[in-house]
């Protein structure tokens, strides 16, 4: 058990790096910014025109969406752990990451006169998806790992085969939606910050109030009931939570995977279960996570800009197996 202090120590220190690094990251790309021109083009307005145009316009939108996406998926996988009772369960997993991709891109494709209803049509779709996963997985005995992947497997080949389907179509719009479909932060600028922003301002708020029910769900439906809980109200509401905070990361920058696999299982060993802790230090990895691939993925293979999506896949599908074989499925 991690004590308090080390916890919030932990915290602290997790949050300084990120800080650190999403001002270096401001930094890098096909113009090298030096961080003193950084900052007093950040703090005083006064630094060269050219540098407050690539900061302002293209780089610091980019940086602030990766970090609000990161965060929103690694609380979205530490609420649907705390629901399910199962370490391996995540957005993706469970299928509401793609659920929501295919509900969106009917309006890409199909609909682009509704572009304003991406958010919700993402909602719906993650929902629906969640309902499906959740009806083929739950036995009398509960949730177990094997059927929420088994049944995940089966809602994301059914999603899958929908955005093909589409794409073959409606191949001649397919080209504006490949960057999207990939989960690439590519050309995102102060538009889908500000999309973005008031949905998650809700959702970090509502996930505040979610951390006591998350704690009792944790202890198991016994001790929950114990203590004068609704076990099935609190597993809908955060079910609800999960699904809103995937819905609209998915419906700003596309599919990022296993970040809420990952993420959790990386606060889980550096602060404890607890969450009090587990949920801000899932914000803050999630968020330096998604930075990093993000960073990478446009630095790494220059002049390319590889989607952040794409890196997180090469990197989260081991570490996934890797859990499979620990847990000896």
């Amino acid at each position: 058990m991690v004590s308090t202090a080390k916890s919030r120590a932990i915290i602290i220190i997790t949050f300084c790096c990120l800080l650190l690094f999403a001002v270096i990251a401001i930094g890098l790309g096909s113009v090298r910014i030096a961080v003193p021109d950084i900052l007093t083009t950040l703090f005083t307005a006064a630094g060269e025109t050219k540098f407050q145009t690539i900061i302002f316009d293209i780089r610091l939108p980019r940086v602030l969406l990766a970090l609000i996406i990161g965060a929103n998926i690694a609380i979205s996988g530490a609420l649907l752990q705390a629901v399910m009772g199962n370490p391996l369960a995540d957005p993706g997993l469970t299928g509401v990451t793609a659920g929501a991709a295919a509900f969106v891109l009917v309006i890409m494709l199909v609909y682009p006169e509704y572009t304003y209803l991406v958010p919700i049509a993402a909602f719906v779709g993650g929902i629906i998806a969640a309902f499906i996963v959740y009806a083929l997985a739950w036995r009398r005995t509960g949730i177990t790992p094997i059927t929420i992947i088994l049944s995940g497997v089966a809602v994301n080949a059914l999603c899958g085969g929908i955005v093909g389907f589409l794409s073959i179509i409606y191949s001649d719009r397919l080209p504006s939606a490949v960057q999207w479909l990939n989960g690439s932060l590519a050309a995102k600028g102060n538009n889908s910050l500000l999309m973005i922003y008031p949905y998650t301002l809700v959702g970090w708020i509502l996930s505040i109030f979610a951390i006591r029910k998350a704690n009792i769900i944790r202890l198991g439906d016994q001790v929950a009931t114990n203590l004068g809980e609704n076990v099935t109200r609190i597993r809908i509401a955060l079910s609800l939570l999960a699904v809103f905070l995937t819905a609209i990361s998915v419906a700003a920058i596309g599919m990022i995977g296993f970040i809420g696999l990952i993420v959790p299982h990386m606060a889980r060993l550096l602060v404890g279960s607890d969450y009090k802790y587990m949920m801000p230090m899932s914000m803050i990895l999630g968020a330096l996570v998604l930075l990093l691939a993000d960073t990478g993925g446009r630095t790494l293979f220059a002049p390319l800009d590889i989607p952040a999506g794409i890196l997180m896949a090469v990197i989260g599908g081991p570490y996934f197996l890797y859990l499979m074989r620990r847990r000896a499925f």
